[in-house]
């Protein structure tokens, strides 16, 4: 289940299915690229979970009907990747399978102590969505996503924040407030100035 709420010029966007690790089902898939995409014209956009758990990545049962190949998967990402303000994934814990894609899809990342990051699909016999291990790359380089997708690694928040996988490590009590305050420059901005400058970080480096 998705919440979707919006205050001031934020929207957030909260993964509601505690008692199943958040795992993410068809529905939840199309309702969160529908709401990423009626949101275009906040300033910013978090997305966070309920419990202890961000999101377990494909509910077990529906990957086996064949989500975990679906394309809304990769949808998803390219829809949180165009979303023209700040972008952050608030990552109230761990962080499975392809759930990835939208953390990596985010311009900031912020998490609480004790998330761990894994991303075994190699494991289960699938390939990531196209678009994850080269977002992921660009994060944290091609061996330590190698060390995720083909090692297996369970990665710790310590050690994502020294990756540079998440940028700033919050206690759980602290999280929403701190992706808003994260929030607070692009909500008092001219708009056309945020994603003009949001546009610019995002060019390809020429030399």
């Amino acid at each position: 289940m998705i919440h979707s709420t919006t205050d001031g010029r934020i929207t957030t966007l909260k993964l509601d299915r505690p008692d199943k690790a958040n795992a993410l089902t068809e529905a939840m898939l199309r309702d969160l690229i529908e709401a990423v995409r009626g949101a275009k014209d906040s300033a910013a956009l978090i997305l966070t979970g309920t419990g202890r758990v961000f999101s377990a990545g494909a509910d077990l049962e529906a990957a086996r009907a064949g989500l975990a190949t679906s394309p809304l998967w990769e949808e998803l990402s390219g829809a949180i990747a165009a979303y023209p303000g700040l972008s952050i994934a608030a990552l109230n814990g761990t962080v499975a399978g392809g759930a990835n894609g939208m953390v990596l899809a985010c311009d900031l990342r912020i998490a609480v102590p004790g998330a761990k990051f894994f991303y075994p699909v190699m494991k289960l016999g699938f390939l990531p969505q196209p678009s994850d291990p080269v977002r992921m790359t660009a994060l944290i380089g091609a061996a330590r996503t190698k060390l995720m997708l083909m090692a297996g690694e369970k990665i710790d928040t310590d050690d994502a924040f020294a990756f540079g996988l998440v940028d700033q490590i919050v206690p759980a009590e602290n999280l929403m407030e701190r992706a808003k305050a994260l929030c607070a420059d692009c909500v008092a901005a001219d708009p056309k100035t945020a994603r003009a400058i949001k546009a610019l970080c995002q060019q390809e480096t020429r030399r």
